[in-house]
């Protein structure tokens, strides 16, 4: 698989190495319950074995429905939540390995995250001003009051905002603007990596376009690297320069953007890309997918998508197929797509 992940990508070393990353959760009732009902312990594998290779300077942006397993990931990379098996590594050292108190805070400061929410994220009862200059404090990136309120004024031009916003509180902001602010903060310890768990999702459309292309545009210039979390397959094309679809916590396609959105192979893929409204009116066919997403607590034998899948069939219901790497270099783990049961 490592062969074929790399083909994805570019052919330098990439700068985030994700290999059969899985988190598993336990779900089980109070151990009464289980005692007087007689039940077990139950997981819920919220990832199952994912892997991905970013190169730097690139995106890679996972998709799928909610429960997918996308931001788990996303907080397993960042370090929020320790992988229950599988590998990170970072710049080609396996993150479980930092032991040192210097190695993990390296670490931290060259991968940063950005949240869902910007409602949520800032502490509403700190000023911009120290929101920004908190990365640069605890990683004792500089010292002294100028030349923190320096840094904090350089980072809020960098994003739109005015250095004049440093003393004003979030509430004082729309959420766009909070975003921004988002976004300050975490290119306050100048980082390589960023992880953007839906950064827009909580914005208005206007509002969204305003920061994609500002990610765009300080990606360019920094040379920033990302993993883009998102639902909207819209949003994911404008951005990525490789996607992931992921379903039930495993990957049921990787590609290059431009090579899933033209020519998407699995059912799966397909499924979400039929969701898009046709504006263009030209007809074409779609391949009616009913159902809803199985519980990750006690997912489907076989393949996970076999219950809604149109081209399912008694080995898709019985043994959970692998990746394999397609003719234009993605991976597609289908037992139709290799068994060639699937119409172009």
């Amino acid at each position: 698989m490592a062969e074929a992940l790399a083909q994805t990508g570019d052919a330098a070393p990439p700068l985030l190495r994700v290999r059969s990353l899985a988190r598993y959760f336990d779900a089980s009732p109070p151990l009464l319950n289980r005692l007087l009902s007689g039940g077990g312990r139950r997981v819920l594998k919220a990832v199952d074995g994912v892997s991905f290779d970013i190169a730097r300077g690139r995106t890679l942006g996972l998709v799928g429905e909610s429960g997918s397993g996308k931001s788990t990931v996303a907080r397993c990379v960042v370090g929020l939540y320790p992988p229950s098996a599988g590998s990170i590594a970072f710049a080609g050292r396996d993150v479980a390995t930092l032991r040192a108190a210097g190695e993990i805070a390296a670490l931290r400061r060259r991968l940063q995250i950005i949240f869902q929410d910007p409602y949520a994220s800032l502490n509403p009862r700190w000023r911009v001003s120290d929101i920004i200059a908190e990365p640069l404090r605890v990683h004792r990136l500089l010292r002294g009051r100028a030349a923190i309120a320096a840094r904090v004024d350089e980072l809020l031009l960098q994003v739109g905002l005015a250095a004049g916003d440093a003393q004003k509180f979030p509430h004082e902001f729309s959420g766009g603007q909070r975003q921004r602010i988002s976004i300050a903060r975490a290119l306050a310890s100048a980082p390589d990596f960023l992880v953007c768990d839906e950064p827009t999702s909580a914005l208005d459309v206007s509002v969204q376009a305003q920061i994609l292309n500002l990610m765009k545009t300080l990606q360019r210039r920094l040379g920033l690297t990302y993993l883009f979390i998102s639902h909207n397959l819209a949003v994911v094309r404008h951005m990525a320069d490789t996607v992931g679809v992921m379903y039930l916590g495993r990957l049921a396609e990787l590609a290059a953007a431009r090579v899933l959105f033209e020519r998407p192979r699995h059912p799966y893929t397909r499924l979400l890309l039929a969701t898009i409204p046709d504006l263009t009116l030209s007809g074409r066919a779609r391949a009616p997918v009913a159902g809803e997403v199985p519980s990750p607590i006690d997912p489907p034998s076989g393949c996970s998508f076999h219950p809604r899948c149109p081209y399912a069939d008694a080995r898709c219901r019985r043994e959970r197929p692998e990746p394999i790497t397609v003719g234009d270099g993605g991976l597609v783990a289908c037992h139709a797509v290799a068994e060639g049961r699937l119409p172009s």
